[in-house]
């Protein structure tokens, strides 16, 4: 994710600038393109909450996973108020930050949400991250730490 991210900050949900090389090394990282305003977004956003919070706070030892955030709202606020009131304790590319555009072209994304599953690299290891959260749970955790790449000692 150094790729990926590199030479920027994240932020968490409680706004504090987020090393993404820090906070992303050696973990699968979902990248969740959403939005507060998006009513499939509202919908599918409490359900990833609760796979995030089973991988990493119900499972010893947590689960290389992490969540970065790229909005669509159509504020700062908006972004930030949608993180409080709805998201996991994930990070996200800060609302002002113009490489959002970029990652938005990168990962193809047409339509919201989508959560594309990555590689430390940034390849795509799946962008149908939401569809295989729907469909089997946690179990989809394994196939993506398998195409990871990573170093990791994770079972479910």
């Amino acid at each position: 994710m150094v790729d990926v991210f590199s030479g920027r900050l994240l932020v968490s949900r409680d706004g504090l600038s987020v090393d993404p090389e820090e906070a992303l090394q050696n973990k699968v990282v979902g990248l969740y393109f959403s939005a507060g305003w998006c009513s499939p977004c509202r919908d599918f956003t409490p359900v990833l909450c609760d796979f995030y919070t089973e991988l990493l706070e119900e499972t010893q030892p947590p689960a290389p996973f992490e969540v970065v955030f790229i909005s669509s709202d159509h504020s700062a606020e908006e972004m930030a108020g949608y993180m409080r009131a709805m998201h996991g304790n994930w990070l996200a590319l800060p609302f002002h930050d113009p490489y959002k555009h970029d990652l938005k072209k990168k990962y193809n994304i047409t339509a919201i949400p989508k959560l594309v599953i990555v590689k430390q690299t940034g390849e795509v290891i799946t962008d149908k991250g939401r569809k295989q959260i729907r469909d089997k749970g946690l179990s989809c955790f394994r196939n993506w730490v398998e195409g990871a790449d990573i170093f990791q000692n994770f079972s479910s």
